[in-house]
Order: structure tokens, then C-alpha cells, then sequence
């Protein structure tokens, strides 16, 4: 008869050696949770998929580039209300600015992507105004494709983040230097295409 204690050995060695509950977070692989975004900026983002899903629908070059757009400005602003305006007086905080303007302030990694619909700003007022051939189909094909990405990116930052374990409060915390930041929320996405000087949004 086989040595119960040495079947529970082989077990071991075949499926390797547990993983410690008292090891330095770095050895745990990060899971994505739910962060506690406002439900101002929760509001947002659900109106821009509504918006975004809409676009998509849309026939009219004109009318699927302008709600597409919209749908980049709903997830701008959702990352606004969730960080913050950056001025710091009643003064600075009364004065018009776009969204665009403002968001590399606040999220300085979303800049390329402020660039980019800021350069489509005014291709969407005439768009808007119905003015034929503002928006071909290709325009709006690329920018609710744009948008897609934009918005999922955001999610990520504001609603999906890379937590990893809190390190144990008995001396393991210095070794650590502390709980980690999140990592890159671009999460290798690909680089939005390259745009023109910004105008108002």
C-alpha cells in the first residue's frame, strides 16, 4: 500500500509550492476593481456610450460625425467631475474655457487625446449646422472609431483600476515603499492619429 504522506509529496512538487499570504505584494498579480468615481462622472460616461451608440446608427456623415463628437466631449467632461477643475480662484473658475483646454490640466496622459477632438471642434459645428460635406463618411467612421477607444480609456481610469494587495503594517510597508499607483490606463492601446492645432470646443 502507497505511503499516504508520500503521494501528498508528489502532489505537491507536480502542482508547485502555494503561494504565500505573507509575501511582498509584487509576487500577486493585480486585478482590475471597481473604483468609487462620482456619480456625476458615472452619468457622463453612461450618456456618452447612449450618445456614442447612437452615432452608429446614424446615416448622415454630418449627424454621426456631431454626435460622435458629443459623445467625446460627455467623456471629457466625466473625467472633469471626477478630478476636478484646476483653478485655483472663483475668479480663474468663471472664466470660459473648453473642455478640451482644460482637460490636459487635469489628466495631462489624455493630452494627445484632447488635441485630437479639440482639432475636430470645428468640423463638427458645421456639422451641426448642416452644411453639406462638412463630415464625409470616412470622417465619421474614424471618429466614432476615436471615440470607441477614448471613452473605453476613460472607463478604465475612472471606474476600472489595477489594485494590488495593501502591504502588512509589521515592517513589510518600508520594504514595499508603500500600496502601488495604478499602471498605465492606456493599457497598450494604440496612440490616437496625429491632428491639428486645437481650436475651441
Amino acid at each position: 500500500m502507497a505511503n499516504p504522506s508520500a503521494a501528498a509529496a508528489r502532489r505537491r512538487r507536480a502542482t508547485g509550492p502555494a503561494p504565500s499570504l505573507t509575501g511582498p505584494a509584487s509576487d500577486v498579480h493585480p486585478v482590475l476593481r471597481r473604483a468609487t468615481a462620482p456619480p456625476a462622472a458615472l452619468d457622463l460616461l453612461a450618456r456618452a456610450h447612449a450618445g456614442l451608440d447612437e452615432a452608429t446608427a446614424l446615416e448622415s456623415p454630418n449627424e454621426r460625425y456631431a454626435r460622435a463628437h458629443l459623445a467625446a466631449l460627455r467623456t471629457a467632461a466625466a473625467v472633469l467631475a471626477a478630478r476636478g477643475r484646476p483653478e485655483p480662484t472663483p475668479r480663474a473658475r468663471a472664466r470660459i474655457r473648453s473642455a478640451w483646454e482644460v482637460l490636459p490640466e487635469i489628466a495631462p496622459e489624455l493630452t494627445e487625446w484632447s488635441a485630437l477632438f479639440a482639432s475636430g471642434a470645428r468640423r463638427r459645428a458645421r456639422a451641426e449646422a448642416g452644411i453639406k460635406g462638412a463630415a464625409s463618411s470616412r470622417d465619421a467612421d474614424d471618429l466614432v472609431r476615436d471615440v470607441a477607444m477614448f471613452l473605453r480609456l476613460v472607463e478604465r481610469m475612472l471606474v476600472l483600476q489595477p489594485v494590488l494587495p495593501q502591504p502588512r503594517a509589521d515592517g513589510d510597508r518600508a520594504e514595499s515603499g508603500g500600496p502601488p499607483g495604478p499602471g498605465d490606463p492606456r493599457d497598450g492601446a494604440p496612440e490616437p492619429p496625429g491632428c491639428g492645432l486645437p481650436d475651441a470646443g
